[in-house]
């Protein structure tokens, strides 16, 4: 599933078509990504526009057309954008195509669990406007993340890191990386955590979404062997930190990497 970097990495491959129109629209209308939408409509209404901004924001994103136009688009779990030569002929996963001059730009998702959603107005919509302050914006403050912790006393950290109204962006591999770095072990429960404890974890929270912005979402680069991130994805590995063997358990519905040697569940 795309996180805050990958989704990062995604709002740029349409940046290229930036300044131009619209000139045509390929969509799979009947493809459950427009369940939210009127895909006849938004065709015709894309049409002509011009292309003025792309934006991410944790795991969606949003892009300007001229003329007030807004288009939102949530990844899901295996959306991808992609930008093609315009002549290119739609795959059978390739669900929505804004054909420019020099580029078609691609909306990709074979699991279908994507989402687009658009809308006419000179203020942005509330499905954008509305979206909390995102781990690596300084508007995510010490503040914020007790606050999240004192209305969330009960559940585990790996659950809670994955809550989208608190954790924008966050998905599974940023938050076994953020709990691994923090030294504490994913089944503990919010309100377990001492002082000490929380100020790792707000510390690592920003670090690990700014640092993987800076290689995930800038050109897909694979973090280094000092992360957590090549070692989890490999059963029997080991970890960088203690040389100890990783671990692999389902908690919060979610299959979660962690080193018992190093983090410690707090009761």
């Amino acid at each position: 599933m795309p996180e805050l970097a990958e989704v990062e990495f995604y709002r740029k491959q349409w940046l290229p078509a930036i300044g131009e129109r619209v000139r045509k629209v390929h969509l799979h209308p009947g493809a459950r990504i427009f369940r939210e939408t009127d895909p006849a409509r938004l065709a015709s209404t894309l049409e002509g526009r011009r292309f003025l901004k792309a934006e991410a924001h944790g795991k969606q994103l949003c892009f300007r057309f001229s003329e007030n136009l807004w288009l939102g688009l949530h990844l899901g779990m295996s959306g991808k954008l992609a930008s093609a030569e315009p002549e290119m002929v739609p795959a059978r996963h390739d669900h929505l195509v804004l054909v420019m001059p020099h580029a078609a730009l691609v909306f990709s998702d074979y699991r279908k669990f994507g989402r687009v959603r658009f809308h006419e107005g000179a203020s942005p919509p509330d499905w954008w406007s509305d979206l909390p302050p995102q781990p690596h914006e300084p508007a995510f403050d010490r503040p914020r993340l007790e606050a999240i912790i004192r209305h969330h006393p009960r559940k585990r950290l790996k659950g809670l890191l994955l809550d989208q109204d608190a954790f924008p962006g966050i998905g599974n591999w940023m938050a076994d990386e953020i709990l691994w770095r923090a030294r504490i072990h994913p089944a503990t429960k919010a309100g377990s955590l001492p002082a000490t404890k929380r100020r790792r974890l707000f510390e690592e929270t920003r670090a690990v979404a700014q640092q993987s912005l800076e290689l995930i979402g800038n050109d897909w680069s694979t973090p280094p062997d000092s992360w957590l991130f090549p070692h989890r994805w490999k059963r029997g590995d080991l970890c960088p930190v203690s040389g100890k063997p990783l671990q692999h358990e389902t908690i919060c519905g979610r299959t979660t990497c962690f080193s018992p040697a190093i983090q410690k569940e707090i009761h």
